[in-house]
C-alpha cells in the first residue's frame, strides 16, 4: 500500500514520523530515502520521539549507528558514507535488522537490494522552502498512517 502527502513545515513532518513511530515494534525496518536537505534526520528524530525515545538524535554520519537503549531498542543508521555495496555488506548492519530493535535506516538506497521486502519505505522530496512530498510504502501487513 502506498500513499503520498505534502507536509509544509519541518514540524508537520515530524508529527507524520511520530505517528510512525507510535506504531513501531520490535523488529520493524523504517527505510528512509532522498537526497540531502530533505528532512531524513527530521524524520528519524519523530520516529524516535513517537517511540517515547527522549534522548537527542542526531544524524550518525560520522558513526555510520547510534543505539538508543529503550523497549524497543532504536537501531539509527546513516549510510551516506557507504560508497560501494561491499563496504555495507562487510559492516553487517543488515544483521541488526532482523534483530529485536526498530531499524531507522537514512539513505537507504545505499544498501541497495539488502532493505527487506518488508521494510517501511517512506521517500522525502523537496518541494520548495519547508515543503516536503512523502512518499510512504506500507508493508502488506500494516496500515500505519
Amino acid at each position: 500500500m502506498k500513499r503520498a502527502l505534502v507536509t509544509k513545515s519541518a514540524d508537520e513532518s515530524a508529527a507524520l514520523a511520530r505517528r510512525i513511530g507510535m506504531d513501531a515494534v520490535s523488529g520493524d525496518i523504517i527505510a528512509l530515502y532522498g537526497e540531502l536537505g530533505t528532512g531524513k534526520t527530521v524524520f528519524a528524530k519523530g520516529i524516535a520521539q513517537g517511540m517515547g525515545i527522549r534522548e537527542e538524535i542526531t544524524s550518525p554520519t560520522f558513526t555510520l549507528l547510534e543505539v538508543y537503549e529503550h523497549t524497543p531498542p532504536l537501531y539509527h543508521f546513516d549510510l551516506y558514507r557507504i560508497e560501494e555495496m561491499r563496504e555495507f555488506e562487510l559492516l553487517g548492519f543488515d544483521e541488526l535488522w532482523y534483530g529485536d530493535g526498530v531499524s531507522v535506516i537514512e539513505w537507504a538506497d545505499r544498501a541497495g537490494d539488502l532493505i527487506p521486502e518488508g521494510a517501511l519505505k517512506v521517500r522525502l522530496f523537496h518541494i520548495d522552502g519547508e515543503r516536503r512530498r512523502i512518499e510512504i510504502e506500507y508493508p502488506a501487513d500494516r496500515y500505519r498512517v
